[in-house]
């Protein structure tokens, strides 16, 4: 009978302890949930109810009245339909040109700058040196390095490379060369945190095993970077499809130009139609989270979702 006794305390004070541990922990998640709560759940709710608005009967500018108007989102398709696959060629180019160009300077700077301490750590800063400039001012700087009457367009039109009606501002060339500078860092840091904790010996290994350098990054390096690709990619090729700073005709873009981003601004700010400027955000969130779970799947990452 002791034994039992003692067994059923022992239960009880299990119990109760695991209950505490659980008050505990939702304690600490509630400030976190509150924020997710006010700050995205909110704002996203709101987002899909105006998405679904119809226009108030009296005909007011900017006026819409409470309904579910699935014909917001079928106007978008029909009318946005070149905005949003630009959108979505740019983002993928863009985030193409950005990891081209990330990865040997991760590579350089987490493994073969690795012990060179300062060395090391001043290359890091010079990645993210860029973000202590605004993201605008950087972009009107290079509409102004570009500008059609510069001294950089107008060498490429003395030496020939330019025809006298060729010029680079409004381009989609522009517009893809501002997008993947700008998100360059973000490609950068996820894959130098990567290649940083990367283990020297196993490029020792395939090279003891005679193993070219190109198939030890092909078997090694590249597979065991991969999460920092991935993450590195999703964190350049989302904003870049929503981005509506460098497409835009006051920046590095033109009206053949615009995308998602521009179209959603227009629509707000200047056309005050805001159901339709929410369904193409929603459409927009709903593609992009497709197109991400796809691609994180197919390589084999789930865990980063």
């Amino acid at each position: 009978m002791a034994f039992a006794a003692f067994g059923s305390n022992d239960g009880k004070n299990l119990t109760e302890s695991n209950r505490k541990s659980g008050r505990i922990v939702l304690a600490l998640l509630l400030p976190g949930l509150v924020y997710l709560g006010l700050f995205f759940l909110t704002p996203l709710i709101s987002l899909v109810i105006t998405s679904l608005e119809s226009p108030d009967p009296s005909g007011a500018i900017g006026a819409y009245q409470y309904a579910v108007d699935w014909q917001n989102y079928v106007t978008v398709i029909t009318n946005y339909f070149p905005q949003i696959i630009r959108s979505f060629l740019y983002a993928f180019l863009a985030t193409l040109f950005a990891l081209l160009i990330s990865y040997p300077l991760a590579y350089f700077i987490g493994i073969k700058l690795r012990g060179t301490g300062l060395i090391q750590r001043l290359m890091v800063t010079l990645v993210i040196a860029p973000f202590f400039i605004s993201f605008l001012l950087r972009t009107i700087a290079w509409k102004q390095i570009f500008a059609d009457e510069g001294p950089i367009m107008q060498w490429f039109h003395h030496v020939g490379l330019l025809g006298p009606s060729q010029f680079f501002i409004g381009t989609p060339a522009a517009v893809i060369f501002g997008l993947t500078y700008n998100f360059i860092p973000f490609m950068t840091l996820p894959l130098y945190t990567t290649l940083e904790r990367f283990d020297i010996r196993l490029i020792e290994a395939g090279a003891d095993l005679y193993a070219s350098p190109a198939k030890i990054f092909r078997k090694i390096t590249f597979p065991i970077s991969m999460p920092g690709v991935i993450s590195g990619t999703l964190l350049t090729f989302i904003p870049i499809a929503g981005d509506y700073v460098n497409a835009s005709r006051d920046y590095l873009g033109s009206s053949d130009t615009s995308m998602i981003g521009t179209m959603v601004q227009a629509d707000f700010l200047d056309n005050q139609s805001y159901p339709t400027a929410s369904a193409l955000s929603v459409l927009l969130m709903a593609v992009i989270l497709v197109l991400v779970s796809v691609y994180v799947k197919r390589s084999g990452t789930e865990d980063l979702l």
